[in-house]
């Protein structure tokens, strides 16, 4: 890493901790400080913070969300998923259902080219889990929601790559891109790559188990724990599936195989603050202002489709599911941010229509923008009302 790097490293962390500050005084979140500060810092608009330091820096937001979807998998004790059942995957699998078929239909209604709609329709249905989880840490969220919002969160990635692979596949055959021999084992891919990124957190989840009784001192533990935390997400990289998938079933299986789960994930609160931090002033340096005049009506529709659909999705399998009144109201709201599995979707839809790709790279960095900003203060009001936050 060189100096400018360094240097950019240092700035990211005062701007994090002074808009985090200042943005507390609001009674609002401190990832929207973030957000607001690497905004202000970034190319888009004070340019101290250069498009190369943020690609010199990428591996923080790896390594960050990383650590966010293994303690989301940490949560997941075999006694929880007993008590929470099917619910909260009934509710995934509708909230991103309908909110891929809100946008698809409204576009498709709108006159929009059909291999587009299905491609950048199916985008729609993933949510980022990063900004809920630090929302739900900085104001130590309890009770029923919080429950339903994390299991929501963590499925929602899945449902995601399966819906975006099947919406691809429909969308290559359109164009002769994949031969009928191969279309049913085009359908089964993302099935294959999510089940592939579960045995990698499986059997890294095994060796963390083990080092944890051959190293006991507190460095060496730390130590074996980050170890595998990068390993499950470089051998994710290298396979090509997700990171998220991978690092949350490595955190599901510790928590049900392990007695030292607790140390893990109390050495976790302990040294990802100023990672997290670092993570979403970066992720608010590379929001870009000046694509928003360019989303036209196909992001208008996206932008504002996929959070009815996501509501109308998650309320209706509150419904179905017969889950609590504050679950009905309050959940959908909360399932708006989209980031990094979304981009990442983007970069592979671009891929398939590289026609349609400067459309598809403006929805999706706008619909960021938008998304991660009013997310976290959404989520804050929406846990509040359900009473699972104290009034500040």
């Amino acid at each position: 890493m060189d100096l400018g790097a360094l240097l950019g490293a240092s700035i990211i962390l005062f701007t994090g901790l002074a808009l985090g500050k200042l943005i507390s005084l609001l009674r609002l979140p401190n990832v929207t400080g973030y957000l607001i500060g690497g905004l202000l810092i970034g190319p888009s608009v004070l340019g101290i913070i250069s498009d190369e330091m943020i690609g010199n820096l990428e591996f923080i937001s790896q390594i960050s969300l990383a650590f966010i979807a293994f303690s989301i998998g940490l949560s997941f004790k075999f006694n929880y998923l007993k008590r929470m059942g099917l619910t909260p995957f009934v509710i995934t699998i509708l909230e991103a259902t309908l909110a891929v078929l809100f946008v698809q239909i409204v576009l498709f209604l709108a006159g929009f080219e059909l291999r587009l709609v299905l491609v950048l329709g199916s985008i729609a249905a993933a949510t980022a889990p990063a900004a809920t989880v630090m929302v739900i840490r900085q104001y130590r969220a309890k009770g029923p929601v919080t429950d339903m919002l994390l299991s929501v969160v963590a499925i929602d990635d899945a449902v995601a790559i399966v819906l975006f692979g099947f919406s691809a596949t429909i969308a290559q055959t359109m164009i002769g891109s994949v031969p009928s021999t191969s279309l049913t084992l085009s359908l089964l891919t993302p099935i294959f790559d999510i089940i592939i990124a579960i045995i990698i957190g499986v059997i890294v989840a095994v060796i963390v188990k083990y080092l944890f009784k051959v190293f006991t001192t507190r460095g060496g533990q730390l130590s074996v724990l980050l170890a595998g935390v990068l390993l499950t997400t470089g051998l994710a990289i290298m396979f090509n599936v997700s990171d998220l998938l991978a690092n949350m079933a490595l955190g599901l299986v510790v928590t049900n195989i392990s007695l030292e789960a607790q140390v893990m994930d109390d050495m976790i609160e302990y040294i990802t603050p100023p990672i997290y931090m670092m993570f979403f002033v970066l992720s608010g340096a590379k929001l870009q202002l000046n694509v928003i005049t360019s989303i036209g009506l196909i992001g208008i529709i996206y932008i504002v489709f996929r959070v009815a659909g996501k509501i109308a999705g998650a309320r209706l399998g509150a419904e179905i599911m017969k889950t609590s009144s504050n679950v009905k109201k309050y959940l959908g709201p909360m399932l708006i941010p989209q980031a990094g599995v979304a981009i990442g979707l983007a970069t592979s839809a671009e891929k398939l229509l590289p026609e349609h790709s400067a459309q598809i790279t403006a929805v999706v960095l706008v619909a960021t923008l938008i998304y991660e900003l009013v997310g976290p203060v959404i989520t804050k009001i929406s846990l509040q009302r359900a009473g699972e936050i104290s009034d500040d």
